[in-house]
């Protein structure tokens, strides 16, 4: 008897089916590696740096010296105090106590700035400390009377408010002759707080 002939294979299947095999697993190896670059998302990324609530970043201060950061977060916290941006002004604090608290012994106008971001911080224990500290060292100084007025404005302490301004009002002209560094750096500040006494004095 001759040998049967080979059976056809319906339709090719048999020939297509390494193909279709070979073709799922493609599929699946680029699945894979999509799901993993996707997956990864931002945690893959460097951190983001945290931002109080309206956007503000925090200045790079890494490279600054001791006392050129504590000015930049001054500058950056009494700013945003300006503008109203209170959440700025909390994020930020924390900061810039560490900062002058690294500065070790602070000099007059170091505490004053300290003082004066205590009192944007609602923190009169503090404005009062540095305004003390001025005073027991120079009893006139025009920014520790300044500092002072402002921090027993914080407490409600309206009669030693008044006392502080006119002692400042009184010793002005003497003290401004000195022409301190601070002085000149906080011109402003004095003028703010003589205009203020003048003003109650002619009530």
């Amino acid at each position: 008897m001759g040998e049967k002939a080979p059976t056809p294979r319906a339709d090719g299947v048999g020939n297509a089916l390494p193909w279709a095999v070979a073709g799922i697993a493609l599929l699946a190896v680029i699945a894979l590696a999509a799901g993993q670059r996707f997956g990864r998302g931002p945690a893959s990324q460097a951190p983001v740096e945290p931002q109080p609530a309206g956007g503000a970043r925090a200045p790079d201060i890494s490279a600054l010296s001791p006392s050129e950061r504590a000015e930049r977060l001054y500058d950056r916290i009494m700013g945003a105090a300006e503008r109203g941006r209170v959440d700025s002004v909390r994020f930020f604090m924390p900061m810039a106590l560490q900062a002058y608290e690294a500065l070790g012994n602070l000099t007059v106008d170091q505490r004053y700035d300290l003082g004066r971001l205590a009192e944007v911080a609602g923190d009169a224990s503090l404005a009062s400390a540095q305004a003390d500290t001025i005073l027991r060292a120079q009893s006139g100084h025009l920014l520790g009377l300044v500092l002072a007025s402002r921090a027993a404005r914080l407490r409600g302490d309206v009669a030693a408010e008044r006392r502080f301004l006119e002692q400042l009002a009184k010793g002005e002209r003497a003290e401004r002759q000195k022409q301190l560094p601070e002085y000149l750096l906080h011109q402003n500040d004095i003028d703010i707080a003589l205009a203020e006494w003048r003003q109650r004095s002619t009530r």
